[in-house]
């Protein structure tokens, strides 16, 4: 599947569960015909119960709803849960489920990572932001900062379009699923122009899209003349891309890394702390976040392109993972996108001073060395990983299921 830049949108940040939940509820609410949903995480807690209560008021009104999530990342759904949804005619579908191993998930690979909402193909949601109570400033030391964004326009045809060939199955008994898939990809029509924002769709997949994110990003990091702003939860990628990051900084662009200064991962520190040095010897600012885990997968370049996505800057997005952002040009966004991180970088992070990496532990050196070498031969050694064909699994309802307290009956489609 091709994608193209499409003019005319309308595009609004919004920051955090308490921007994000209220709006995609509301939409949901208001839907005509069909919600597409697909999330890495969805947890039974309040985030995760406020949407499942949308979702069935909006099902209840005849609206067709399919609801996706990762095998890994929503592995503790219950049937308590799950049995309302699909009794009112909710397809849930669950992307590469595995059984624990010795009580632990082992489908860390080419994980789902994607966060998409598409109602009535006339406005989607795209971001970092799952649905779990942990985007939610009341969570505690532990709610994560993070964005994503509203769209409305033309470039949501190709979203809506993604989203079905994500979710339709093989299978004779939903024909009108396929033929409505086939109208979506032969129709000329894109939606009328809502803004001015220019945009582009862009995934990364196992098969044509391996790399298509990370050279978009690649791509504007060499154009940027001004500024190159980055903010990125997990941020270890290859060296091609940190090349470019330093080769930026050294012809006078300036560069500044937004990073996890309060991980919810202490290793997503570590990995990116080897890369330092590296880094800010040719001049590229690097901040930690510290009031608490940064989660947010967005960047800005000079004064008019921007990005917001579910892609993190390491080897599982760059390499593994299905991911999707949205690639934006438009000066308004920008200029928006740039005040709410520079603020960031004003009230809770740290500026980390290129002295303190210079004078640290004598093992650093050798084992930065290392780490280049591993990442910039990641991707092929990536590549020889086990490649099975996840296969999507189908919730259907049961009429004896909230009697006889057994799980949703699954059904494989590759």
């Amino acid at each position: 599947m091709k994608f193209h830049w499409r003019d005319g949108n309308k595009i609004e940040l919004l920051e955090n569960g308490e921007e994000f939940y209220p709006r995609v509820y509301e939409v949901i609410r208001q839907a005509r015909e069909e919600v597409l949903l697909e999330t890495f995480i969805l947890f039974e807690d309040k985030v995760g119960h406020a949407l499942r209560d949308a979702l069935i008021e909006a099902a209840s009104r005849g609206v067709r709803i399919d609801v996706t999530v990762d095998g890994y990342g929503s592995a503790d759904l219950t049937p308590e849960f799950v049995t309302p949804m699909t009794d009112v005619g909710i397809r849930i579908h669950i992307f590469d489920p595995r059984e624990r191993l010795l009580g632990r998930r082992i489908n860390l690979f080419r994980r789902l990572h994607r966060k998409i909402v598409v109602v009535d193909g006339e406005i989607a949601f795209i971001g970092g932001i799952n649905f779990s109570a942990d985007h939610l400033g009341d969570f505690g030391p532990g709610a994560k900062q993070d964005y994503a964004i509203q769209i409305e326009g033309p470039v949501v045809h190709d979203i809506h379009r993604f989203a079905l060939t994500t979710i339709a199955p093989a299978d004779p008994s939903r024909r009108w699923w396929r033929r409505r898939m086939r109208r979506q990809q032969a129709d000329s029509y894109i939606g009328v122009n809502k803004g001015e924002a220019r945009a582009l769709f862009v995934v990364r997949d196992n098969d044509q899209h391996q790399n298509d994110i990370e050279q978009h990003y690649l791509q504007v990091i060499r154009d940027a003349r001004s500024r190159l702003l980055i903010a990125n939860a997990y941020f270890f990628p290859g060296y091609r891309v940190l090349r470019e990051i330093r080769n930026a900084a050294r012809r006078g662009v300036r560069v500044r890394m937004i990073l996890q200064g309060q991980p919810d991962m202490p290793i997503a520190k570590f990995g990116a702390r080897m890369l330092y040095n590296y880094l800010m010897r040719d001049g590229v600012e690097v901040h930690e976040y510290c009031r608490r885990p940064l989660h947010g997968k967005v960047a800005l370049a000079d004064y008019e392109w921007a990005t917001v996505g579910s892609s993190n800057l390491d080897p599982l997005s760059l390499s593994l993972n299905l991911e999707c952002n949205v690639m934006i040009r438009d000066h308004a966004f920008n200029k928006h996108l740039h005040e709410r991180l520079d603020y960031l970088l004003q009230t809770d992070c740290r500026r980390i001073p290129l002295e303190r990496i210079v004078r640290g532990y004598w093992w650093r050196a050798p084992l930065a060395f290392i780490c280049f070498h591993i990442i910039r031969r990641f991707p092929r050694w990536a590549g020889m990983l086990p490649a099975h064909s996840p296969k999507i699994t189908v919730l259907e309802p049961t009429s004896d299921r909230i009697d006889s307290g057994t799980p949703p009956f699954p059904r494989e489609h590759s």
